[in-house]
């Protein structure tokens, strides 16, 4: 017999053993990393269930500043009712719509009970309007009045 390959004959099965270690060893770490992304499966479920439970539930935060309490207006979305805006800011956008037209903030004022012969009353509510505006809830037009976003 050939002296070369008896030598690969009898060598063969430690080269099969080595191979089958190898295959095993990398069985061992696929099934592992199977069973991260299984429990990373579970996890994004989780959270994303979460997320849409604090989407659905998502109310206004009341924030700081200045170490006062304040309420943050959202921008608007199409999915996002005008019920998340505070009381103060639907009273206000309710009394936008009522009028015939736009608007200006002395007008809003005397809808909503404000003293707006006094510039103190006058000018808070005009800031909260120029919010609305920012946040896309109304419009300001360019001779300063305000209307609904249609």
């Amino acid at each position: 017999m050939d002296p070369e390959l008896l030598e690969r004959i009898t060598a063969r099965p430690a080269e099969l053993d080595e191979l089958e270690e190898q295959l095993a060893k990398q069985v061992a770490e696929v099934r592992a990393e199977r069973d991260e992304l299984a429990v990373a499966e579970r996890l994004l479920e989780q959270v994303s269930e979460q997320l849409a439970d604090e989407r659905a539930s998502a109310a206004p935060m009341p924030g700081q500043v200045g170490g006062r309490s304040v309420m943050l207006i959202p921008h608007r979305e199409p999915d996002l009712e005008e019920t998340m805006l505070p009381p103060d800011y639907q009273r206000i956008l309710a009394a936008v719509r009522q009028t015939a037209g736009p608007v200006m903030a002395r007008h809003v004022g005397e809808m909503l009970g404000v003293d707006v012969s006094v510039r103190a009353k006058r000018e808070p509510l005009r800031g909260r309007l120029v919010r609305l505006v920012d946040r896309g809830w109304l419009r300001k037009l360019p001779d300063g009045r305000f209307t609904t976003r249609l």
